[in-house]
């Protein structure tokens, strides 16, 4: 089968699309032939090395897939052959290939409705947005802040704050673009966040947040803290694209904000994937719309991982076999 190999951390050109053998299934596996292959920011981090590949090099890359069951192993109900599936991979086989396995109680069935590239799309960054907001606890009266919501999590931030208690929905976007898309996902206002005085004209425009999805990190993370509500304000922190968030115990005991650290432990992975099928079938009854930026041939995955690099990318990048 083909399949994208990485024998090395680097540039985008590490990628490399070569003939590997077919994987077999082994006890409480599947075999998934792959029809859609998500590109995520974070594999752009492993692949560079700023963040730990966990698992050993060469191997096969990538790590979210939505295709169909080919085969079982043993141990497994062979009912599931021919079931359309979503997968996330954190430890097992690669999935930037034409075939993956993975554990048959990973699995989550893909609507017959729903798309294999917008359920891609959906199934894990859908899911930790689902799991960001029940972790915020709206009360249906206030303000959330979702950061980036031109990319994956902060646009279903975006479309799932209102539904899911939120009063008001700001959102953060890098370029016209992107704001345009927030609004439509329905961002009553939005802020272009790479502008050094975003923070302040949020304070002027946007009035006391509530809630803030933090995914941008860095300065601007500090900032942000003068325009949340004094008491009860709550900070999410689930990314760190500006590297790690400038906020101090004491900014936040001045201020009687609370930071909640979104990640890390296996429990709160668990919450995210629980949530898949959730998204999914809210994706497939019109619900949720899935944010795909473009869809690739498997042998362009160094030049999706240069698209979302750029940070121009509106949504998704997949890849397909």
């Amino acid at each position: 089968m083909r399949a994208i190999v990485m024998h090395k951390t680097g540039d985008p050109e590490v990628l490399t699309l070569e003939e590997v053998p077919t994987p077999v299934p082994g006890p409480g596996q599947v075999l998934v032939r792959t029809e859609a292959v998500g590109v995520a920011y974070y594999e752009t981090a492993m692949r560079s090395g700023l963040f730990p590949m966990p698992r050993p090099l060469p191997s096969v890359f990538g790590f979210e897939a939505a295709g169909v069951v080919a085969e079982v192993g043993e141990g497994v109900d062979s009912g599931l052959t021919g079931r359309r599936v979503a997968i996330m991979n954190a430890t097992g086989e690669g999935t930037y290939a034409e075939y993956v396995t993975a554990a048959a109680d990973a699995l989550v069935p893909v609507p017959d409705s729903l798309a294999a590239t917008d359920a891609v799309a959906v199934a894990v960054q859908g899911a930790l947005a689902m799991t960001l907001l029940r972790t915020a606890g709206l009360t249906g009266t206030e303000t959330v802040l979702a950061e980036v919501a031109g990319g994956g999590v902060g646009g279903y931030l975006t479309q799932l704050a209102r539904p899911m208690g939120a009063a008001r929905v700001l959102a953060t976007a890098g370029s016209p673009a992107k704001r345009e898309l927030a609004r439509e996902l329905g961002a009553d206002d939005v802020f272009d966040h790479t502008d050094p005085g975003w923070t302040e004209r949020l304070r002027e425009a946007g009035g006391p947040v509530d809630v803030v999805f933090e995914s941008l990190g860095g300065a601007s993370a500090g900032r942000v803290l003068d325009a949340m509500t004094p008491g009860t304000g709550r900070m999410l922190l689930y990314g760190l694209l500006g590297g790690p968030p400038a906020v101090t115990p004491m900014d936040l005991l001045q201020r009687g904000l609370t930071l909640v650290g979104c990640g890390g432990p296996e429990s709160w992975m668990s919450r995210v994937l629980a949530a898949r099928a959730e998204v999914l079938d809210l994706a497939a009854r019109g619900g949720l719309r899935p944010q795909v930026d473009s869809v690739l041939p498997l042998a362009d995955a160094a030049e999706a991982h240069r698209r979302i690099e750029a940070r121009t990318a509106v949504g998704k990048v997949v890849l397909v076999p």
